[in-house]
């Protein structure tokens, strides 16, 4: 099968080269010996290549056939990996991890690369204007009950992306346990947010992922956030102008859920409170996905397929 794809593709893209080869064919195994391929060049301008030597470009139709997506990601982004679990994470102020879903052009970025090979990634702008997390008559911090939050995304914003799109969304374990806000040891409240899980398709970022994402080592902890606010905000893309809610239920109480205020920080709010402005779906892609295009900057975000 594998055979096969590489052969449609070397079809497809190296037709120079193969004109190339036929011409020399001739010269036989002394050519071979004397001329390796990542010596003989090819004409690039039609085939969406990079490369302009024949091993090149099969190196990178294998990348295109074969690896995940993540894993092509992986390999040519640079990301960081974590310390507390089998995934990558996008860190610092403005890493090139825009990607195009659901049409949205640039409209998402990758949170992280999951070691089943699916990919997190999270919506940039709201979909929603002071939405509470769950509905005030209930006011209960618990994701999986569900919460009212839980519902609107897995049914009326699931319902709203086109077909494409919801065939590249996997359903998922996501973390819901409850973290504390006074928290110094990130490695704690992984586990913290580990220890309850709901499997769904369409959720919200954590607070240890919020954390996560941020480059400077002295913002590597709630409490440090909390802190050095005005220097964390710079250094993670996460950070955003307005107030955000998590996917996180507060341990100190069944009625608290932490969000990222626009300063940076990391607070608690009433479930059912209505002043956070902001929702932010996050969801995971699959791991079947091929990265087909971009190089992960606004201007120029990865597509995929």
């Amino acid at each position: 099968m594998k055979n096969n794809k590489l052969q449609f593709y070397l079809k497809k893209n190296l037709i120079s080269f193969i004109v190339g080869a036929t011409i020399f064919s001739g010269v036989g195994a002394y050519a071979a010996v004397t001329f390796p391929s990542n010596e003989v060049s090819y004409d690039n301008t039609s085939s969406g290549l990079k490369s302009t030597n024949v091993k090149g470009a099969i190196d990178e139709l294998y990348n295109t056939c074969f690896l995940p997506a993540g894993e092509q990601i992986i390999n040519n982004a640079g990301l960081t990996k974590d310390q507390y679990e089998n995934r990558y994470f996008f860190t610092g102020a403005n890493p090139n991890n825009y990607v195009t879903f659901n049409n949205e052009q640039a409209g998402w970025r990758i949170i992280s690369i999951e070691g089943d090979g699916t990919i997190k990634i999270v919506r940039i702008n709201s979909i929603l204007n002071r939405m509470e997390w769950d509905i005030f008559s209930s006011n209960n911090n618990n994701w999986a009950r569900p919460a009212g939050l839980n519902t609107y995304l897995k049914e009326t914003y699931y319902n709203s992306l086109n077909s494409t799109a919801k065939g590249q969304i996997v359903s998922h374990d996501w973390s819901i346990g409850a973290v504390t806000q006074n928290n110094n040891d990130l490695g704690d409240q992984v586990k913290d947010e580990n220890s309850s899980t709901w499997n769904g398709k369409i959720a919200l970022p954590t607070v240890s992922e919020y954390i996560r994402t941020n480059s400077n080592t002295n913002c590597n902890t709630v409490s440090k956030i909390n802190i050095n606010f005005n220097t964390c905000k710079n250094s993670t893309w996460m950070s955003k102008n307005d107030y955000w809610w998590t996917l996180s239920p507060s341990s100190g109480s069944s009625n608290f859920v932490f969000f990222v205020q626009s300063i940076g920080n990391i607070a608690i709010y009433d479930a059912g409170g209505t002043i956070i402005d902001s929702v932010r779906p996050a969801l995971y892609l699959s791991s079947n996905i091929k990265i087909t295009g971009g190089t992960g900057t606004q201007s120029d975000p990865y597509t995929i397929q």
